[in-house]
């Protein structure tokens, strides 16, 4: 019984922009961050104008929407984007909308 509690406190926890459908994301202000932010380093590393190579790719790492919550996060930090986790939310719903349509 310990451990159930526990687990729902844990998932209480968790950051807003892991719901799966990115409630609240701005699409518009996340694409705008993208092209400021990501664009470069994906076109560099991944090709094609946008780098969307990178989430179009059929071994693309990104599996769902709690995994691209925290790839964005990954990179945020790695980079030291300085974004905010509203930057990230509507980062993803951006990316959830063009490439990958999560539910």
């Amino acid at each position: 019984m310990k451990h159930w509690i526990i687990a729902a406190l844990l998932l209480a926890m968790l950051p807003q922009s892991w719901a799966t459908s990115f409630v609240g994301a701005d699409a518009t202000a996340g694409q705008v961050l993208h092209a400021k932010h990501c664009v470069s380093c994906h076109a560099q590393q991944y090709g094609g104008p946008e780098g969307e190579n990178i989430y179009l790719r059929r071994t693309r790492t990104v599996k769902s929407a709690e995994g691209l919550a925290q790839r964005i996060t990954l990179c945020t930090s790695m980079l030291k984007l300085g974004l905010f986790p509203e930057d990230e939310l509507n980062i993803a719903g951006y990316l959830n909308q063009r490439y990958y349509h999560f539910p």
